[in-house]
């Protein structure tokens, strides 16, 4: 296994590790924030348009929906195993933990690309490209356009967790990670949960909600 390297402005590795671990806990509220906005807007447009977007929302598929929520907690267990076997050296076990959940985020996308297939079909597109009706309210075409910006928005997150997780267990099975150096594991598995913790809000307003 490779040593862990000090960065010229740390003093020990242990103040290394904080502040990775604070610079993760900060861009995650960062993130909280941006789609904490974003949930505001839905609630307050939701109280505005309560009917309209019943009616915008009817497109979505609650099996589509719901298994796509399945897939994500199931992800996040196997991603919060990995880093619990990382830091007992159990580097192996964690890469196919983390290429497990990869896999999963990829099932998770390709079940969303379905739902937005069906949506093209029905011409249920945000702005002014809905014209699922003719001249339907302002409170549909509202309600449809934060549907696509807000799961699209989590589908890119979605993507870029896939690419760290892939990352870190290609790592791990190099030796770069392992009981000597986890916190970069612990970073990644928290950013999947934040996708995870998002998604879990997304389902109830997007697809439980009439």
């Amino acid at each position: 296994m490779s040593a862990q390297r000090l960065a010229e402005q740390f003093e020990t590795l242990e103040k290394q590790d904080h502040a990775a671990r604070l610079g993760m806990w900060m861009f995650l509220g960062s993130e909280t924030l941006l789609f904490g906005a974003l949930f505001a807007v839905y609630a307050y447009y939701r109280g505005m348009y309560p009917s309209e977007f019943v009616q915008a929302l009817h497109h979505n598929s609650v099996a589509l929906g719901t298994t796509n929520t399945v897939v994500l907690i199931t992800s996040s267990f196997t991603v919060a195993l990995g880093v619990h076997f990382v830091r007992e050296g159990k580097t192996r076990l964690t890469a196919a933990l983390f290429a497990l959940s990869t896999l999963f985020g990829g099932v998770f996308l390709v079940v969303k690309g379905i739902e937005y297939a069906h949506h093209i079909h029905e011409n249920a597109l945000p702005g002014g490209m809905y014209s699922f009706v003719e001249q339907p309210p302002a409170g549909v075409v509202l309600g449809i356009t934060l549907y696509w910006f807000m799961t699209a928005l989590h589908g890119l997150h979605v993507i870029a967790g896939m690419i760290m997780l892939a990352a870190v267990a290609v790592l791990c099975l190099k030796g770069r990670y392992g009981t000597h150096r986890f916190v970069a594991v612990e970073n990644v598995g928290l950013y999947w949960h934040l996708v995870d913790v998002v998604w879990i809000f997304l389902w109830p307003l997007f697809y439980l909600t009439d």
